[in-house]
Order: C-alpha cells, then sequence, then structure tokens
C-alpha cells in the first residue's frame, strides 16, 4: 500500500504532470484531500524525478549518468535522496540489473505526463553542470523533457574570461547553436567556426566539439540538442 508520505509526494507531482484523465481525476481528489487535512504538498526536486526517469528508461545509472552530462555517484546519491524522500524503494538494483519496484511503478505513473506546456522565466531556467566544466561555463536548461522519450533539450549558456580550460563533449543527436553576445571560435571535429550575434551552426554531436576559443567576453548562445524520435537505446 502506497505510505501517506508516498501520496503526498505524488500530490506534489500533480502541479507540474499533466497525467492522463483516469489519474489526473485521481490527483485531483488526492489534492482536495491534502489540502482539507492541511497534508505537505510542497513541490519535489523535479531535478531528481528526470534523473528517476532516465534511469527507469535506460535500466543503468551509468547511461543515465552519460545522458544528464553526469558522473555516475551523482546519479546514484539522487536516487537514494529520492527514495529517502518517497520513504520507499523505487529501484531494484540487485543480480546486477537495474529495475523498477512495484513501488517505482506506482511512483513512475505520477512522474511521467500526458502533455503540457511549460513556461520559464527570465533566469528562472535549471542551472546544471556537465562534465568537464566546474566554473566559468553556466549551463541553464530551459526546458524539461517530461516523458519517457527525451526528444530535444534547450540550453542557455553562458561564459566569461574566467572559464577553466575548455572540455570537448560528445553525444547522441543533433545540436543546433544561436550567438546571442561576445563571439566564440567554436571547433567541430577537424573545424573550427567564428560565432558572433546572429550567427548558427548545425552539427553531428556525436563528432567531438567544443569551445575552442573566448574571442569577446562575456558571452551567451543558445544550444539546442535534438533527439532522434525513436530514441532507441541499446542495452
Amino acid at each position: 500500500m502506497m505510505s501517506h508520505r508516498f501520496q503526498d509526494l505524488a500530490i506534489g507531482i500533480s502541479h507540474f504532470a499533466v497525467l492522463g484523465s483516469r489519474g489526473f481525476c485521481n490527483v485531483r481528489v488526492l489534492m482536495a484531500k491534502c489540502q482539507l487535512l492541511g497534508a505537505n504538498c510542497r513541490l519535489m526536486d523535479f531535478d531528481q524525478l528526470e534523473t528517476f526517469l532516465e534511469v527507469a528508461r535506460l535500466s543503468s545509472f551509468s547511461r543515465a549518468a552519460e545522458k544528464r552530462f553526469r558522473t555516475q555517484p551523482a546519479i546514484s546519491s539522487q536516487i537514494r535522496a529520492l527514495e529517502e524522500e518517497v520513504g520507499a524503494k523505487l529501484l531494484d538494483r540487485s543480480g546486477g540489473k537495474v529495475s523498477l519496484t512495484a513501488s517505482g511503478k506506482l511512483f513512475q505513473k505520477y512522474a511521467v505526463p500526458d502533455g503540457s506546456a511549460q513556461h520559464v522565466k527570465a533566469g528562472q531556467g535549471m542551472e546544471v553542470v556537465r562534465v568537464g566544466t566546474k566554473r566559468g561555463h553556466t549551463y541553464h536548461l530551459l526546458a524539461y523533457g517530461r516523458g519517457p522519450r527525451k526528444l530535444f533539450e534547450p540550453f542557455l549558456i553562458t561564459m566569461n574570461d574566467q572559464s577553466e580550460a575548455f572540455p570537448s563533449f560528445q553525444h547522441e543527436g543533433t545540436e543546433f547553436i544561436y550567438m546571442l553576445h561576445g563571439k566564440i571560435a567554436y571547433r567541430h571535429g577537424r573545424n573550427t567556426y567564428r560565432l558572433e550575434p546572429g550567427d548558427s551552426l548545425t552539427f553531428a554531436a556525436d563528432v567531438l566539439h567544443g569551445p575552442e576559443h573566448l574571442i569577446e567576453v562575456p558571452m551567451r548562445f543558445l544550444s539546442i540538442i535534438m533527439y532522434a524520435d525513436s530514441n532507441t537505446e541499446k542495452l
């Protein structure tokens, strides 16, 4: 049976997840009860939910870490924190495999929406840290891929003259960059492109790429990573 704490968290998820009609009605009833009883209806850490969904989809902590540009220990820490918050074990790690527990399957039903609109106010995008970037690079995720398949990720990226050694990235999908402010020499494979405000660059993201030289700082640009619609994964 789902604990009261689990119910409260499911209610919190419903504030930003649009469920199927049947689930939506059930959650609406729970929300009403929650308000009447004065239960805790706070929002959950959305980043933890994203990590949980990615691990569940890929059945792998290491592959989820690659997808979310983080280390495996960081992913494991997020899952542990989420399970402590929920008060239930969500993922079974025994037998060398990762699978959803009964509670995990129930929790996933609340975490995966049927569809909705997202409105992110200026400066409120979720700040993320990509592998290889610690200072001088600020990544704000402007939309959250809420569902079983990730179709795209839009980032607003800011760089300044205190950036560390520039990392190289390599991942699936097609990436589109649009310069907003400043100037940069951007490397893709063996080629380097000078980008100024108004310029754009589209490339296959599975080829090594990244900043080569900051010509004029500070700089800001949009980076949109688009994934194949099938989003198939090898186990």
